[in-house]
């Protein structure tokens, strides 16, 4: 197979790349670098998985000096002249669409980034994937989608028609327009409702991350809503594993009587999955486990609720488990522990 995985200088994009070349398949992986956060992490990722950084330059393909099947171009999405020439040269078979602006505060200050990137780019790929007959298109959404939803766990089936941040409402439209393309044009698409994933080559402005660097330096670290928070974290190998497993199987599409009209299932060659761990952990909790992995107590400065935030996400993956056998298994005090290992070697803490 052929797979092209946008966003593969990113976080979940840097592993799942690494993983697809292990399997044995050929991947370009494509990124626009933005200085969202830190681009030397960006850049060190692309170093880690292979890549002479100093050859990287705009709309530029360059291969890897470990694995001949890996290759990487900097482009944008909202760049449709390159995307497309990028798909006519390269056929690709499945495509995993991970680029995109992240971020549920900074779409509170810069929404338009998120109608640049996450709309505006997404109907870009969905459009070279239809000119390009791409057999399955899996897509990153988001848990941040349910929004104003009490009822945990969040399934599929639930309603999610009140988000309460900009990225969440992108996230949302992505899903809208995956469905009519699958609809019009029979283009097979997956999307995926991640669930504050994280673990090694994390990014610098998730829980994880902030509250690592804070502890190690004796700095006192933000606790919002005073701690009365969870969120289902999820290990990124087991969110990878997730996506591997749905590259091999695009969805068919249900008999028109036997849809329901339920949201996450279509006529259409469509399906919507949660993509967690199905285990909300609370926030001190998770804190807790920070503090033995580093060796350290944090200062915990307790904060009153940020806008935007949900006091809650909890994944039910049953769909998931049913389909594709999904089943993730890295405990928490391991998946923090690898990454505090990580975080003091990359940065000789």
């Amino acid at each position: 197979m052929k797979i092209l995985v946008t966003g593969s200088a990113g976080f979940i994009g840097y592993h799942l790349s690494k993983r697809l070349v292990d399997d044995g398949c050929k991947v370009v992986g494509i990124d626009c670098i933005n200085d969202y956060y830190d681009v030397n992490l960006k850049y060190g990722r692309l170093k880690d998985a292979g890549f002479d950084v100093e050859q990287i330059e705009y709309n530029r393909l360059i291969t890897n000096t470990k694995f001949e099947n890996f290759s990487f171009a900097k482009i944008k999405l909202e760049d449709e002249a390159n995307l497309e020439k990028l798909f006519e040269d390269q056929k690709f078979d499945v495509v995993c669409n991970l680029a995109a602006q992240v971020g549920v505060r900074y779409s509170i200050i810069n929404p338009k980034a998120y109608v640049q990137s996450n709309m505006i780019g997404f109907s870009n790929l969905l459009e070279v994937c239809r000119q390009n007959t791409v057999k399955h298109l899996i897509y990153a959404s988001s848990s941040s989608v349910y929004g104003m939803n009490k009822q945990l766990p969040f399934a599929t089936t639930h309603n999610v028609d009140h988000p309460i941040s900009f990225y969440a409402a992108s996230k949302k439209s992505n899903e809208l327009m995956a469905h009519s393309y699958s609809h019009l044009y029979h283009l097979p698409t997956t999307g995926l409702r991640f669930f504050t994933v994280y673990g090694p080559w994390g990014r610098p402005d998730m829980a994880i991350f902030l509250f690592t660097k804070k502890i190690i330096n004796n700095e006192p670290i933000n606790v919002f809503n005073h701690g009365k928070m969870a969120r289902d974290f999820t290990y990124v190998d087991d969110i990878v594993e997730g996506i591997v497993r749905i590259t091999k199987k695009p969805p068919a599409g249900q008999p028109k009587n036997q849809t329901d009209y339920q949201p996450n299932v279509s006529s259409a060659p469509y399906r919507v999955y949660n993509i967690g761990n199905n285990n909300a952990i609370k926030l001190l909790e998770f804190i807790t486990e920070i503090e033995r992995a580093v060796g350290k107590k944090a200062i915990l400065n307790m904060m009153p609720m940020q806008p935007g935030d949900m006091t809650k996400t909890w994944a039910d993956v049953d769909d998931l488990i049913h389909d594709y056998d999904y089943r993730p298994n890295t405990a928490l005090n391991i998946g923090i522990s690898r990454f505090v290992s990580w975080y003091r070697k990359f940065y000789n803490k």
